[in-house]
């Protein structure tokens, strides 16, 4: 058999060794076991003042020794977050499906919803406030509205962006303006929509909690705030971990709802 020539640059190129890469979900566990060591070790060799980081450990202790204060106001913050969901989520989708499939509104009102949107909606709570009171209800508006507009903008992005040959089609099959939106456009759309989910979860979230923090009786909220002019350090960050528990047990259900979207596409066949 003849030789295979090789160029003599190829020969004297050095070879490139790859390392032992560990995978992403991996890499991601470790990083977070080293923050969390962190946390523990740095307060306890007061490289770190204890008044603003409490050791890891000393938190869980306090949030145990206190768990049925922390579990009654995280059920107050939970049903407050509930019902903001749900005015954020049915409000802005709605709103996101109309502007976002009628040409003279989405050229007017578009624009103004993206403006208000930029601006610091937290200005208004004092307004809340004094209209409605300190009690749930402004929570639930408050925070309903914050994470309204991003879902508006998600959807209607997201409808905007669907194949208007769709509409023509389903037009022409006798369909109506409902069965257009919620047939049509919108699981063409899902993909914007699931963005829109899992921002407008966000803002909603922050914004419970912040109005909690700002003026309120209940939730975690205000026992963050009641801790930290006590200088109680420990039930401080407690009541921060239970938050992101709840930021992360509502992005793992948008999550789910994604991977069953994903599992009901029809998968591309390979030419």
């Amino acid at each position: 058999m003849p030789a295979t020539a090789v160029s003599p640059s190829a020969a004297s190129a050095p070879r490139i060794r790859r390392g032992p890469w560990l995978p992403p979900r991996a890499l991601g566990l470790l990083t977070l076991a080293a923050l969390l060591l962190a946390w523990e070790v740095l307060p306890r060799l007061e490289l770190v003042p204890p008044v603003l980081v409490a050791p890891l450990s000393t938190v869980l202790e306090s949030g145990v020794a206190s768990a049925g204060t922390f579990a009654e106001a995280m059920g107050v913050t939970m049903v407050e977050i509930a019902f903001a969901l749900v005015f954020a989520y049915g409000v802005g989708g709605i709103l996101g499906l109309v502007l976002g499939s009628v040409k003279p509104l989405r050229g007017a009102v578009l624009p103004l919803v993206s403006s208000i949107y930029a601006v610091p909606f937290i200005v208004a709570y004092p307004l809340l406030t004094a209209w409605i009171g300190i009690g749930m209800e402004s929570k639930v508006i408050f925070a309903g509205i914050y994470g309204m507009f991003p879902m508006i903008l998600a959807t209607a992005a997201g409808v905007r962006t669907v194949d208007p040959a769709f509409v023509r089609a389903a037009r022409s099959m006798g369909a109506t303006r409902a069965q257009i939106l919620f047939q049509v456009l919108v699981p063409a759309a899902f993909p914007s929509i699931l963005s829109g989910l899992r921002i407008a979860g966000s803002l909603v979230t922050i914004g419970v909690v912040v109005a909690e923090m700002l003026a309120s009786t209940a939730g975690l909220g205000f026992l963050i705030t009641q801790y930290r002019s006590m200088f109680q350090t420990p039930e401080v960050y407690f009541g921060i971990i239970l938050v992101l528990c709840l930021t992360g047990f509502l992005d793992f259900l948008i999550g789910c709802v994604e991977r069953k979207a994903a599992a009901w596409r029809p998968r591309k066949e390979l030419i």
